[in-house]
């Protein structure tokens, strides 16, 4: 398949021409003797391997596995003759995006036998076509990686080639990988082309990262995204590939490997490539053992075996079991994953207990993974995961991995025993004898607790008396925020008696601090305020006093028996931030301004004077 610019695709073309031309009158290979002697006999050379993702790549849509959704898809589109103009495949790497793409590109270009078939989803796989496909030498189906190309140039050769009809197929393809590497004015270039290609070009778009796809590209393809493949069809393909191969491989490695894989079929072939050559001497099976060690895995049974020490709380027990596993190449961040999926099978067996009963669980894990799952809690494992997952990141930070993980896991055997948070609190309450019928009222800053008669708020039905509270109040309601922030800040309340305060300012207070407040004050009254600057010491600001409110509520909390307890419990614990628990609504009648209004003879005595 060709891999050149498009630029170099009709020099390329006459060199396959010219290739096939003299392929049969190359010059036979050199007999006689040579210059210094006569040479050796060469002797036998090895056949070159072809690695398993290799040999076993799928030529057809139904060799690819678990994309059912895909091949359904593709089918139908065959069979109904709309097929789109372009392809976008994403998906993780190895679940079959560029494999895809040139089985797309055999079947658009498949003649059949005899050459007189169409395009068909079951490309026959020995006409030309198909055969200079499988080779990667046809030259109207042209690969592209991305990743290299990333250019508006090499996007332009692209668009000038497509102006021209196939050499040889039916349709020519381009196939370009990991397009979200192509820059942004390579993709702009690309649109117009891409919206009204000729009829005799298609193109097949391939990405590990779908959301570096601009959207305008997007929408003028057809999108598939082909998902991670399950460990059980993983599984059972290597196991295919495997009898094949006439190896004899456990079924226990074989998870091991599909698990590893993380979905990709290329890489779990990889892996697979590896444990063939690392156990299949003499024939003996490829163990289950032989393949954790190769993949730095701990046995499952320690894994087992760790958690059961966690969960009694025996710190040597779990530094035993780390010992023998470390000694056998373990590592033992990776362990540390493995508790930690073995936390999350256990909280599933406990939600969803038919799981029990799935074949696609090992015979441990249903074994003893249902024991400890029937002793274990949820907020037990709970707890459990979140210790875990930071100290599975911790491990990934420290220099010293095994120490880490060491001190994680007893931390881990400490914490064990110890009841969860919740159930600690309802324990002590009960103890103090708590009932949930009374709750107690945290000091709030000079207002008091609120009356409350058999769950109801006790509603405040007569007008309230206005005091300094209630002008600062009202500095804020009308937005002046410079004089509502000084009431708060800097005046301390020395005599209120309406219409006259007495304050003493801080230095910092504005000069026209007095005139802005009796301004307010006369507006929303209409009358004449006084404000009088002394010098006596006076109140606490109101953020003093709200500090020293908030501070006592903290004192009050922390001497509680229940927070002392609570506290004793877990040493070190400390107060970071307290919440007031939640009050009903209390309906209160707003501050009366016009109590304070001159009274009515005042406004008769002007009008008298006026006349």
């Amino acid at each position: 398949m060709g891999r050149c610019p498009a630029s170099h695709l009709f020099a390329k073309v006459f060199w396959f021409r010219m290739a096939g031309l003299f392929e049969e009158e190359a010059p036979a290979a050199f007999s006689g003797p040579s210059l210094f002697g006569d040479e050796p006999a060469p002797g036998p050379q090895a056949a070159a391997y072809r690695v398993l993702a290799r040999k076993y790549r799928p030529t057809h849509f139904d060799d690819l596995i678990g994309q059912d959704a895909l091949v359904r898809t593709l089918r139908n589109a065959f069979a109904m003759n709309r097929i789109a103009h372009a392809f976008m495949l994403t998906g993780v790497r190895g679940v079959g995006k560029t494999t895809t793409a040139r089985i797309l590109a055999r079947a658009l270009n498949c003649t059949g036998p005899d050459g007189t078939g169409g395009p068909t989803p079951d490309p026959c796989g020995v006409c030309e076509n198909c055969i200079a496909i499988l080779a990667d030498r046809h030259p109207d189906v042209v690969e592209m990686d991305a990743a290299s190309n990333t250019g508006v140039d090499d996007v332009r050769e692209i668009i000038e080639a497509t102006r021209f009809k196939p050499l040889s197929a039916r349709i020519k393809v381009f196939i370009i990988d990991e397009v979200h590497m192509l820059s942004r004015n390579a993709f702009n270039a690309l649109l117009k082309t891409l919206e009204e290609p000729p009829p005799h070009v298609k193109f097949v778009f391939a990405t590990t990262e779908i959301r570096k796809v601009p959207v305008t590209v997007l929408s003028r393809c057809q999108r598939f995204d082909l998902r991670r493949v399950p460990v059980a069809e993983l599984s059972a393909h290597f196991a295919r590939i495997a009898g094949l191969e006439a190896i004899a491989i456990a079924p226990e490695a074989l998870g091991y490997i599909a698990r590893a894989a993380d979905g990709s079929v290329r890489d779990g072939l990889s892996l697979l490539d590896q444990a063939i050559a690392r156990g299949a001497e003499d024939g003996a099976e490829i163990s289950a053992a032989m393949v954790a060690e190769m993949l730095g895995l701990a046995d499952r049974t320690y894994v087992f075996d760790l958690m059961e020490a966690v969960m009694a709380g025996d710190a040597a027990a779990a530094l035993g079991v780390t010992d023998i596993a470390h000694e056998r190449g373990a590592d033992l961040g990776v362990l540390l994953g493995d508790l930690l999926g073995l936390a999350h099978l256990l909280t599933r067996l406990k939600s969803v207990p038919g799981l029990a009963a799935s074949a696609a669980l090992p015979e441990v894990e249903r074994v003893r993974g249902v024991a400890l799952a029937e002793k274990l809690s949820i907020p037990w494992l709970g707890r459990l995961w979140q210790m875990l997952l930071k100290g599975v990141a911790e491990v990934e930070a420290a220099p010293d991995r095994r120490a880490a993980a060491e001190m994680i896991l007893i931390r881990l055997c400490h914490v064990a025993d110890m009841p969860p948070p919740g159930e600690l609190v309802r324990k002590l309450t009960e103890q103090q004898g708590q009932v949930a019928n009374g709750t107690v009222a945290p000091p709030n800053g000079g207002g008091g607790a609120r009356a409350v008669a058999n769950g109801a708020p006790v509603q405040a039905a007569a007008p309230r008396a206005i005091t300094f509270t209630d002008v600062v109040a009202l500095a804020g309601a009308k937005r002046d925020v410079m004089l509502y922030a000084h009431l708060r800040q800097s005046a301390h309340l020395v005599r209120f008696a309406p219409p006259v305060i007495e304050l003493r300012l801080e230095p910092g207070a504005p000069r026209d601090f007095s005139a802005r407040l009796a301004a307010l004050l006369e507006a929303e009254t209409g009358r004449r305020w006084t404000i009088a600057l002394s010098h006596l010491a006076g109140d606490p600001t109101i953020d003093e006093l709200e500090g020293a409110a908030e501070h006592a509520a903290r004192q009050s909390a922390t001497d509680h028996p229940l927070m002392r307890a609570i506290l004793e419990t877990f040493p070190g614990a400390r107060i970071e931030k307290m919440h007031a628990a939640p009050e009903a609504p209390v309906e209160e009648a707003p501050p009366d301004w016009l109590d304070l209004s001159p009274p009515d003879d005042v406004y008769a005595d002007d009008e008298e004077e006026q006349k």
